[in-house]
């Protein structure tokens, strides 16, 4: 029995073979030379259906495709022990899959499609997926659908399958309406960080005057690139070029002098700004105002001002400057840009005082989105935790 439960639920969940309650639809495509079609693709972890790029029929070749059925329970053979299962919706109709992703449809009215995917992505689902994949070394298992025919599934009735797909299929809604408000609340930030700081929006002074013109510097005249240290600790929390994305210290890497790379240089103090030197297109640069000892990766140049130094961390984030930087940068695959370089890239000063402004209102624009990125961890955790107790 499942730890938890909806209220007037008290019957027995059964085992019953797979083929007892799904079968395979199997619509064979006719295909035609001069014709478009798009196929579709699995994500692993249960994350969905892709579309894939238009192809004509010559395209095709002789690959075997199949017409999707909307609203089946389909999963790609060859990845379906890393959870790559879907279901299809109305809006697959009209495209086609491999011969590599079968589709199922419920039989004898006894299984809901929607809670078929929820039980897969478990990680008891996957045992199962496992185990209908027998075979190869590393990730090379595919699924034997006869064996996936013959899995011993623990079903609940349909109504408590429906009712449990129903509210998981709402935690899901409640998780997409964040992620929404998470890049719309991203897309405005990069949209008024271009507008600050192409100085189309202004901000005035207290008294309600108008700033004055701003100054044009190259970096290295507003702050000191790569300060020189004496000594670094014997402890310290190391950040590397994994630890950071998107203006987030997502990893912290406690170690000793002697057990660190010789990468580890940079030794940091509040305020500095950490950019990231190799692949800069990624932004994901960090300003750095946490107590403790701090070493980062000769990875990232370490920029320290008397200036407000988030008005320059977001400076950095700006397109003409992050174009200037892609024009110094040396690699195709790797694009990098030196520390010297990096330092003659002028940038647009204003008064501290606009400087305060700016610094703040992009600050606050960022702890909404801070805010909302919680919520979405929050909701999953709660989800996963779902998915662990409502399953047997």
């Amino acid at each position: 029995m499942p730890k938890l439960r909806f209220s007037g639920f008290a019957e027995k969940w059964n085992k019953k073979r797979l083929d007892s309650f799904l079968e395979r639809v199997s619509n064979p495509v006719d295909v035609i030379k001069e014709q478009e079609y798009t196929q579709i693709g699995i994500r692993s972890h249960g994350k969905g259906i892709f579309h894939k790029e238009p192809i004509n029929g010559l395209g095709l070749g002789n690959k075997r495709v199949f017409w999707v059925e909307p609203n089946a329970f389909v999963v790609n053979i060859v990845f379906a022990w890393e959870r790559a299962i879907a279901v299809t919706t109305e809006a697959e109709k009209g495209m086609i899959a491999s011969h590599r992703f079968p589709m199922y449809l419920p039989k004898n009215n006894l299984s809901n499609v929607h809670f078929l995917r929820y039980l897969f992505v478990t990680d008891k689902g996957q045992s199962y997926l496992e185990l209908a994949s027998p075979g190869g070394a590393g990730r090379n298992k595919t699924l034997g659908q006869s064996n996936f025919a013959e899995l011993k599934i623990d079903l609940p009735s349909l109504e408590e399958q429906t009712k449990i797909a129903s509210f998981l299929s709402a935690v899901d809604e409640k998780i997409s309406q964040f992620t929404q408000k998470h890049e719309l609340l991203s897309q405005y930030k990069q949209g008024m960080v271009q507008k600050l700081f192409s100085q189309q929006i202004r901000f005035k002074a207290d008294d309600g005057s108008e700033f004055g013109e701003w100054d044009q510097s190259e970096l290295k005249e507003v702050a000191q690139i790569n300060p020189k240290v004496k000594k670094l600790p014997e402890n310290f929390i190391y950040i590397d070029l994994e630890s950071v994305e998107k203006g987030l210290l997502l990893l912290e890497k406690n170690i000793t002098l002697s057990e660190a790379p010789s990468r580890a240089q940079r030794l940091l103090s509040k305020g500095d700004v950490l950019f990231q030197m190799v692949r800069p297109y990624q932004q994901n640069n960090y300003y750095f105002n946490l107590d403790g000892q701090y070493v980062a990766s000769t990875g990232y140049a370490q920029i320290r001002t008397e200036l407000n130094s988030k008005f320059i961390y977001y400076a950095l984030h700006e397109k003409s400057f992050l174009d200037e930087v892609m024009n110094r940068c040396t690699g195709t695959s790797y694009p990098a840009i030196n520390s010297s370089d990096l330092s003659t890239i002028e940038i647009g000063i204003p008064c501290l005082e606009e400087q305060t402004k700016i610094a703040n209102f992009l600050s606050a624009i960022d702890q909404k989105i801070e805010v909302v990125a919680q919520q979405i961890e929050q909701a999953k955790q709660w989800k996963k935790g779902l998915l662990q107790q409502m399953f047997v």
